[in-house]
């Protein structure tokens, strides 16, 4: 095992979370074995390529030239290092409950390989109690080790905002709990060499439960925006207006912004992991819900919208043409994990219109296993003549690459769920705001 003058460790899972951590660790002076069960993406890493939109093939490349990053589908090679941090996904099953499956497979094909002193760190987002309960039981039974003692334990979940020039992996303040206060100083020792400002906590369940306050703030308070948008929209009152003037104040309010619905792998997932959790307890978690029922509401009412803005040119859905702008959850992203404009298109198919998308990012929808009948299915050339031809255009994500000018100038009908148009000049009726 390697000493702590030449720190080594493994990340698991080289997604949005796990790669941009393995490159700031490489960056320090780290070496990293960055571990994924998917041999494409293993292959691509070590060839010096990307297959993140927001992460430079060169940042890759340079960390790979000097030896401090090579990337495996070999978890034996967790002999080889000191850490393990693991970065995971943790989604909802069809009955949307926490699926922790993921993070109880890694912890069964690391336990083996794990080495006496060395440092296990959960970074999927979960309820309370995986990490020192679950995770635990999973390593001690694979390692014959005893957590806390012969290993540590730690869980530091992940602040990534993909997308966002400004989110830099190396300044986000970095939460840390651990199993016991040795582990928590193992997990802090780790993480100083690559994070410049850490919070220790007292446990792994503060630090679980950090995470997911972090989150449902964010979707109740898009839920209260969201459900204003309707409001305010039967009173004739522009809910981006409203929210524009209110955040001048310059305390007591923070904004917050409505759209089609949540995507994303944190706000639509995360509060559901602390409302199945609370009933363990025996706790109602009532105001979490119904921030989630409006927000999962937003589609339908969009579906209303574009209705209204047909029916308004003499057209009904059923046979209109359709087509959805930007398929990621977010702008400026090649993400569509949980992406609203999935389920928009499914509410145009079932209502009988044609329904198709325009995204840069993302030219063809990989297989989901949520929506695995828009497989395949590619984006749409970006022309006049092409964007002319659909009764309505619906703007789902609002991309800056997309030109919105020449929306405006090709497109005889567009229901903007993102207020993308603002400050474009259009014809009257033109617009219809969602």
């Amino acid at each position: 095992m390697a000493n702590m003058n030449s720190t080594k460790i493994a990340v698991v899972g080289l997604g949005y979370v796990g790669l941009p951590l393995s490159l700031q660790f490489g960056r320090s002076g780290v070496t990293v074995v960055g571990l994924d069960i998917d041999q494409a993406k293993v292959e691509a890493l070590n060839s010096g390529r990307s297959y993140i939109k927001h992460i430079a093939p060169e940042a890759i490349e340079k960390v790979v030239k000097n030896g401090v990053f090579s990337a495996s589908s070999d978890f034996r090679r967790v002999k080889e290092v000191e850490a393990v941090i693991i970065c995971v996904p943790t989604p909802l099953n069809k009955n949307r409950e926490p699926d922790i499956s993921y993070i109880v497979e890694t912890g069964k094909a690391i336990a083996p390989h794990l080495q006496k002193g060395s440092l296990v760190v959960l970074e999927s987002t979960t309820y309370p109690g995986t990490t020192d309960e679950d995770l635990r039981a999973v390593l001690e039974q694979g390692s014959g080790m005893k957590a806390g003692t012969e290993f540590h334990l730690a869980f530091s979940p992940e602040r990534e905002d993909p997308g966002n020039p400004h989110s830099v992996v190396a300044t986000i303040p970095k939460v840390v709990g651990g199993y016991t206060p040795a582990c928590l100083e193992k997990a802090v020792k780790l993480y100083s060499k690559a994070i410049r400002t850490l919070v220790p906590v007292s446990s792994c369940r503060v630090a679980e439960a950090t995470k997911l306050l972090e989150n449902t703030f964010r979707g109740v308070n898009i839920a209260l925006v969201n459900e204003l948008k309707v409001v305010y929209s039967a009173m004739g009152i522009d809910i981006w207006e409203v929210i524009g003037a209110a955040k001048t104040k310059p305390f007591g309010f923070m904004p917050f912004y409505p759209g089609p619905g949540l995507g994303g792998h944190c706000i639509p997932i995360d509060p559901f992991y602390l409302t199945w959790k609370a009933r363990e307890y025996g706790q109602h978690t009532r105001f979490i819900e119904l921030a989630g029922e409006i927000n999962t509401s937003m589609p339908e009412y969009v579906m209303h919208r574009v209705a209204d803005a047909l029916n308004n040119v003499s057209k009904s859905v059923k046979g209109s043409r359709v087509l959805v702008v930007g398929l990621s959850y977010k702008p400026d992203v090649d993400d569509e994990r949980e992406s609203p404009s999935y389920i928009l298109m499914d509410l145009l198919h079932e209502r009988g219109a044609v329904a198709v998308y325009y995204d840069p990012y993302l030219p063809v929808i990989k297989p989901t296993r949520e929506h695995p009948h828009w497989a395949g299915t590619r984006s749409v050339v970006w022309n006049r003549e092409t964007i002319a031809g659909f009764d309505l255009v619906l703007i789902a994500t609002h991309h800056k690459c997309v030109n919105y000018r020449e929306l405006a100038d090709w497109s005889p009908c567009i229901v903007d769920a993102r207020n993308a148009m603002a400050g474009v000049e259009t014809k009257p009726g033109q617009v219809w705001k969602a």
